[in-house]
């Protein structure tokens, strides 16, 4: 196991399973450094054609926060943004399947890393939002995925509204897999039942064949909503004074503009 960074590395089931840990507890914030982490353990991991799956979980009673507040201000928010949609991208992309141990708040950065993966295991607590435009963004990457995940209508209720939903909402819209008790251990259950027992090749076909449209739709909607967001949300009065508000603990004095 490598550790000692934001994300801990190893591999299981004689080595068929690469293991991801989200490890800066509680918050486990999707920030730059979290970001090249995973972006590189995906990057080596995906180059072994052994391998079956993929289980990316988190330390604490929190899967994530969400993304850094602080990184998507104007000086730094294109960086950001692109770093992160090359996370996502790369994620969409993987020709094995990637598991998700979700566990209390699934917010933001966080759920839209989870989205990006293929089925999410989730504790009975958890609960997921995009709760960006009440900073006055909006999340950039969610607005591409989760319509694909969830079906419009409820993904436009969540990007817009801001509000959480609980782990049985979240069931109920098709948003996570299953609810259970200890998310790690179903996760690691459908591997064994399902995955290990598979050809890994075959495994890298069957989920390139369920993706192919999927794949391009989300190719070209990131690309337009990228452009959206930096060219457009970004030089608005309240996108930065929404963050900057949220970063000095006070309410947002809103232009409308």
């Amino acid at each position: 196991m490598t550790s000692g960074g934001p994300l801990k590395v190893w591999r299981d089931r004689n080595d068929a399973l690469l293991r991801l840990r989200l490890s800066r507890p509680k918050a486990n914030i999707v920030d730059a450094e979290m970001i090249s982490a995973l972006d590189i353990a995906l990057k080596d991991g995906l180059a072994d054609v052994r391998l079956k799956g993929i289980l990316l979980d988190a330390d604490g009673p929190h899967f994530s926060f969400g993304a850094s507040v602080p990184e998507h201000l104007p000086k730094t928010c294109a960086e950001m943004i692109h770093s992160l949609d090359g996370l996502l991208l790369r994620m969409v992309r993987s020709p094995v399947p990637i598991l998700v141990a979700s566990r209390g708040q699934c917010l933001g950065g966080g759920l839209e890393v989870a989205s990006a993966g293929h089925l999410i295991f989730a504790g009975c607590d958890s609960r997921f939002g995009q709760p960006e435009i009440q900073l006055g963004v909006f999340a950039a990457a969610a607005s591409c995925l989760l319509p694909e995940r969830i079906g419009r209508q409820q993904a436009e209720d969540l990007l817009i509204s801001g509000r959480t939903i609980t782990a049985a909402e979240a069931l109920g819209i098709g948003l996570v897999h299953s609810l259970n008790d200890d998310p790690e251990a179903a996760a690691l259950q459908y591997f064994d039942d399902h995955l290990a027992p598979r050809s890994a090749s075959s495994i890298r076909f069957a989920v390139r064949a369920a993706r192919v449209g999927f794949l391009a739709r989300v190719d070209a909607n990131f690309r337009a909503v990228e452009s959206l967001y930096l060219d457009g949300l970004m030089s608005t009065h309240d996108a930065v004074e929404g963050l900057e508000a949220f970063l000095d603990k006070r309410q947002p004095q809103w232009q409308d503009a």
